[in-house]
């Protein structure tokens, strides 16, 4: 939990940093969205083939 309270934070504070700095965000937000959603899923997706097919 506390990993996640960190990632939180660290996103909060690039988030204020980029709007008081005035700087765009490299990926619009969609595009930024699916790429969290490919990460997440891959995360998941590889242990479970993995145990799938054991070697």
């Amino acid at each position: 939990m506390k990993m996640y309270l960190l990632s939180l934070g660290v996103g909060l504070l690039v988030g204020v940093l980029y709007y008081v700095l005035n700087v765009r965000s490299p990926a619009p937000p969609i595009v930024a969205l699916v790429g969290l959603l490919g990460m997440v899923v891959g995360e998941k997706l590889i242990p479970l083939i993995k145990d799938f097919f054991p070697s």
